[in-house]
């Protein structure tokens, strides 16, 4: 059984194929076959979402299966029923699994006891699906409507500010090894990468810079990132953390220190003024609702590639 936890459960070689399905899917929506018709697949959520839930629940209806939403709070699981026993539940009546949730090892027991394909909609330690958005997007730029998406990406340089020890730098630490690109972290040394994803990064044949210098990281980039500085279930920290990452806002002057020809990217909601300046998210070269929107194209790409897997 095939799942999506982490963006290198696809070869180089498959993520290239997501992208080509992404590309056509884009282009023929409503046209396009429907590899998921007379499919139900379940979206259990302990996070709240907004472009998650809406690309998810749009992609699977045009791929022609059924989402059924399930809110954590409203079954079973919220009030004790173990993770495995849930699997097994759902497995008697749907085709698949979408979780948000927090622990990744959630995801490790769904899949392991379900016998269904289970895709990472995020977790605190990964969002793979944003990052194959992410990269779709730039490829897109540079790649043009019939250039090769993941040759593209080859050797490119990734800038990723702020808090790099939480999911969005995570994955992209996994996706920079994956898509053949250059990635640089710069944040306070108590927010650098821990060791578990620095051991997955070097398996996936990646290799990063991190640095506490902002400048340094951004020099070169072809693609400047942040993210906020306090995610879902750190709130309680957010004046601490605010203090420490002030010096890793992406400002005007600082985006205009990449190539002149740099992309800006966030994976939304941004807080301006914060990790980003107002003018940066003006910026002609900011691109953050084509990755909104390119996350309906990329993750209907994966839930196809899963649906094949299954024959």
């Amino acid at each position: 059984m095939r799942h999506f936890l982490k963006e290198t459960d696809f070869s180089r070689d498959e993520a290239g194929q997501v992208f080509a399905l992404a590309r056509r899917f884009k282009q023929e929506r409503g046209r396009h076959e429907r590899p998921l018709a007379g499919q139900t697949w379940a979206m259990i959520f302990a996070k709240s979402s907004t472009r998650t839930r809406v690309s998810f629940e749009v992609g699977i209806h045009e791929l022609g299966g059924n989402p059924l939403f399930l809110n954590t709070n409203d079954i079973q699981i919220g009030r004790g029923e173990t993770i495995a026993d849930t699997a097994k539940v759902l497995a008697r009546f749907v085709h698949g699994l979408i979780v948000r949730t927090h622990a990744q090892s959630d995801l490790t027991v769904l899949a392991a006891h379900g016998g269904l394909p289970v895709v990472n909609a995020l977790t605190d330690f990964l969002h793979p699906c944003q990052i194959y958005a992410d990269a779709f997007t730039a490829a897109e730029r540079w790649a043009g409507p019939q250039g090769d998406l993941l040759a593209s990406l080859r050797g490119r340089k990734v800038a990723f500010l702020g808090d790099t020890s939480f999911n969005m730098a995570n994955s992209w630490l996994l996706g920079a090894g994956l898509f053949g690109m250059k990635i640089a972290l710069a944040g306070p040394v108590e927010y650098k990468p821990g060791k578990e994803i620095s051991e997955m990064a070097a398996q996936a044949g990646g290799a990063f810079q991190f640095t506490t210098d902002s400048r340094e990281a951004v020099a070169g980039a072809d693609i400047v990132y942040t993210d906020v500085w306090a995610s879902m279930g750190q709130e309680g920290e957010a004046a601490e953390r605010r203090r420490r990452l002030l010096p890793y806002q992406v400002t005007g002057k600082l985006f205009a220190a990449a190539k002149p020809d740099a992309l800006f990217m966030h994976c939304l909601p941004a807080h301006a003024g914060e990790e980003v300046a107002q003018e940066v998210l003006d910026h002609p070269r900011c691109v953050i609702f084509d990755e909104a929107e390119n996350r309906l194209h990329v993750q209907k790409g994966i839930l196809a590639m899963l649906a094949r897997s299954r024959g």
